[in-house]
């Protein structure tokens, strides 16, 4: 069947993410999919407002409102960052190209911060005598997207120069040692890269903005 034929009209962006996108993808890995959708500017104008976020219909899909997305991407959620550079989209209507054309202006300096505290919460789930080795990988991984984003701008999605390595940690084949000094080594990167780095101290709230405005506009009933 279509991919058209699985999604809701009301879809503006959709977006391949996980092993698919970081070029880590494994003979039984599935595919994940992250959108943004848009509804009716007339439903939230009423007591019961709509979900901020939904599941599928496509296996392994989620999404968000577009202003919910616009809220988690202003206060630089690796996650939803990382929605924005993937490599691999398979929805973009006129609005998810403009929001495409837009991510410079949701980053700041605080996605320092956010990547290093999730992969830090990871690590501390981690239990060194039985570690969760596909966790452990994509704590390393978050750490390694986080300096690329510090120092270029840009967070690093597809790691497939790093594949072999990280899939060994998947596979359990380096020692937790070993792991955890690299994932020591990148932190402390990652902190002295900030001073240097060339995020701006506050996103372009402004532009984001008149994006959800000119959104809302759009989605008003034809005689509103």
């Amino acid at each position: 069947m279509e991919l058209a034929a699985l999604i809701h009209d009301d879809l503006i962006l959709s977006v391949v993410t996980g092993s698919r996108a970081y070029g880590l993808q494994t003979d039984a890995s599935d595919t994940d999919r992250r959108g943004v959708f848009v509804v009716p500017t007339e439903a939230l104008w009423r007591l019961d407002k709509p979900p901020a976020h939904r599941d599928g219909p496509l296996p392994e899909q989620f999404s968000w409102e577009v202003e919910r997305f616009c809220v988690l991407a202003l206060e630089a959620n690796p996650t939803v960052l990382e929605c924005l550079w993937s490599p691999l989209v398979e929805v973009a209507t006129p609005f998810g190209e403009e929001l495409l054309g837009l991510r410079g202006a949701f980053l700041s300096r605080r996605a320092h911060e956010t990547f290093a505290r999730y992969a830090e919460a990871q690590f501390r789930r981690l239990d060194p005598d039985r570690p969760r080795w596909k966790q452990a990988m994509h704590m390393i991984r978050l750490l390694m997207s986080g300096l690329h984003l510090v120092r270029h701008g840009v967070p690093l999605v597809d790691v497939s120069h790093e594949r072999e390595r990280l899939l060994a940690v998947r596979r359990g084949e380096l020692s937790w040692e070993e792991v955890a000094r690299w994932r020591a080594r990148l932190s402390a990167e990652l902190a002295d890269a900030l001073p240097a780095g060339v995020l701006p101290a506050v996103p372009d709230r402004g532009r984001v903005e008149d994006f959800l405005i000119r959104v809302r506009r759009a989605h008003l009933p034809a005689d509103g």
